[in-house]
């Protein structure tokens, strides 16, 4: 009797080993990629980036936002501390086909988060390397800006025709679907996207007319080299038609033997569409397609790969801009330099210190609102996750 119960006791023990190690080994199969056949859950990633910044206005009545106020009875506060972005991005690989995507900004609470915070919420199916889909809140391509996070941007920040673009529904974060891919021909690369978007701008429950946005982005060449990019767009805003077009160019030069130069250059115009339904009735002089925006930027960046222990380049640029809100009326033309020095570290920034200042010139100047000549300087610091 005792030998059956040793060996009851064997038989027990082997048997909850095995299970052990085949619950072990399923727990493994559940985070670990399957190369011979598809499984559910892939890999979730966590990643993100924290900007925080100091500003100084060396404009008497102009506050570190940029706002203009004349004969302002309470100081005018010219100098101060802020957050300018703490984002986080989760992303899902749910099979190898199939991904989707979550981007919040947490700094979006320091003020009025309504139609803020979340940037990006999308899912993509990628069928090839010529043809992959996007549907929910992306950024559609509609030029250079787009295609780059703005943490990683050779600049401050993106431009001023950036903004109105979005504002109006080509660029920026927009609800939609989206086509895109590339053909890699030889030395050629070709890159395309298709994009159609409701183009009242993110978080939007539903469209606020029944027309929409449609956005094309076609890119000859790499653009570690030499790339042309040609953009269009079309569609329909409370039953007017609007459209918008642009070209850019983006390059890198081999100066010395550490040294390069990175260019990249755009211009834009098209229906100004928010400005004009933005107006009384009585001063709509003209019919919409007579309300037209456009501008153009130049951006060269000149950069020294250091490579010293976590130093990884030292970079100087120089953004010139010219825009103009109301191209056939007299609009109110904006030009801005924005100098800047900066310190990468790591690798694809992932740690940086900028030093930049921000020179706005207007034609004429607008109390109570950002239209109005002034000097803004910036010490920003920023961490990628």
């Amino acid at each position: 009797m005792h030998i059956y119960t040793l060996l009851l006791s064997g038989v027990i023990g082997i048997s909850c080993s095995l299970q052990a190690i085949a619950q072990e080994k399923n727990i493994q199969e559940l985070f670990t990629k399957d190369t011979t056949k598809p499984s559910f859950f892939k890999k979730v990633t966590l990643t993100g980036v924290f900007q925080a910044r100091y500003t100084i206005s060396f404009t008497q009545d102009v506050d570190v936002t940029g706002t203009y106020h004349p004969n302002a009875a309470d100081e005018v506060v010219r100098n101060s501390f802020s957050i300018r972005r703490a984002r986080l991005q989760v992303k899902a690989q749910i099979s190898d086909r199939f991904s989707a995507s979550t981007l919040i900004n947490l700094a979006e609470f320091n003020g009025d988060p309504k139609g803020k915070v979340l940037e990006n919420a999308f899912i993509s199916y990628r069928w090839n390397d010529k043809l992959n889909f996007t549907i929910g809140q992306f950024r559609p391509s509609f030029g250079l800006e787009d295609l780059y996070p703005v943490d990683i941007i050779k600049s401050l920040d993106f431009s001023n025709q950036y903004y109105s673009f979005g504002s109006n529904g080509w660029q920026s974060f927009q609800i939609g679907a989206s086509m895109f891919g590339t053909f890699k021909n030889g030395k050629l690369p070709v890159s395309y996207a298709i994009s159609v978007v409701n183009g009242n701008n993110r978080n939007q429950v539903t469209d606020d007319d029944n027309g929409k946005l449609a956005t094309a982005r076609l890119e000859l060449g790499p653009k570690e080299t030499f790339a042309v990019g040609l953009n269009g767009g079309f569609g329909s805003v409370k039953k007017r038609g609007v459209y918008a077009a642009g070209l850019d160019v983006a390059g890198t030069i081999k100066l010395f033997d550490k040294w390069d130069i990175q260019i990249q250059t755009e211009y834009k115009r098209g229906t100004n569409h928010r400005f004009f339904y933005g107006l009384p009735d009585s001063l709509r002089t003209d019919p919409i397609r007579r309300y037209q925006m456009g501008g153009i930027y130049f951006l060269p960046n000149i950069r020294y790969n250091i490579n010293y222990h976590k130093l990884t380049s030292i970079e100087f640029s120089v953004r010139y801009e010219y825009f103009n809100e109301d191209l056939d009326h007299n609009g109110n033309v904006r030009q801005t330099w924005m100098p800047m020095i900066s310190l990468a570290f790591l690798k694809d920034y992932g740690g940086r210190i900028q030093l930049g200042m921000q020179l706005d010139n207007y034609d004429r100047s607008v109390a109570g609102t950002k239209t109005k000549s002034s000097n803004l300087f910036v010490a920003q610091v920023q961490c990628r996750l």
